[in-house]
């Protein structure tokens, strides 16, 4: 079992980000004492989207392509309508997340951001939620889509909206805490 504080976690976007669905988590899961890393495709800092409009600016700690899976302990995909659409056609980051689904470590995707683990195709078989708008797209993918603040099949954590922060935060604590997950590997 790993503990929270002992742990390295990599939150990866691109710009067009939901501004709470990056910022909530990257803080509280620091004040629970994990390391924390950003990272975006060029490494520099990366826009926010909130409400109706631009948000504010998120530094980047490393590129994609300097990202190391095996340095990290879990994957955080946040939402928003515009970075997972830059990010599911990016092959650094369909690496990476591909990279941690193999490894059995904690992959969480909350609102659009499991438009990831679709092209990734690991939802076929597994319970998930999202953002309801991509709730066609996930079951096309084979995924058993359901209604409910936070969804977790063998350490993929998936989540709804905003709304559903607390429980998302809260779950991919308990989840790094339980270690890996046996899963069947992605193509």
């Amino acid at each position: 079992m790993a503990k929270i504080t002992d742990s390295r976690i990599l939150i990866m976007s691109a710009n067009g980000f939901e501004q709470s669905e990056l910022m909530v988590p990257r803080d509280e899961l620091r004040a629970a004492g994990a390391r924390v890393d950003v990272a975006s495709p060029d490494g520099k800092a990366i826009r926010g989207w909130k409400g109706e409009d631009w948000g504010e600016s998120v530094d980047s700690d490393t590129t994609l392509g300097a990202v190391k899976p095996e340095d990290y302990d879990a994957l955080v995909i946040p939402g928003g309508q515009i970075n997972p659409d830059i990010l599911r056609v990016n092959k650094e980051a369909m690496a990476i997340v591909r990279a941690f689904l193999d490894s059995g470590k904690v992959v969480a995707a909350i609102c659009h951001g499991p438009w990831l683990l679709v092209e990734a195709d690991a939802v076929r078989g597994r319970t998930v939620t999202s953002y309801a708008s991509i709730r066609t797209d996930v079951k096309n993918a084979g995924g058993n889509w359901v209604d409910r603040e936070v969804a977790v099949d063998k350490g993929i954590i998936t989540s709804r909206s905003p709304a559903d922060l607390k429980a998302f935060v809260a779950k991919i604590i308990e989840e790094i805490g339980e270690g890996r997950h046996e899963r069947r590997k992605v193509a």
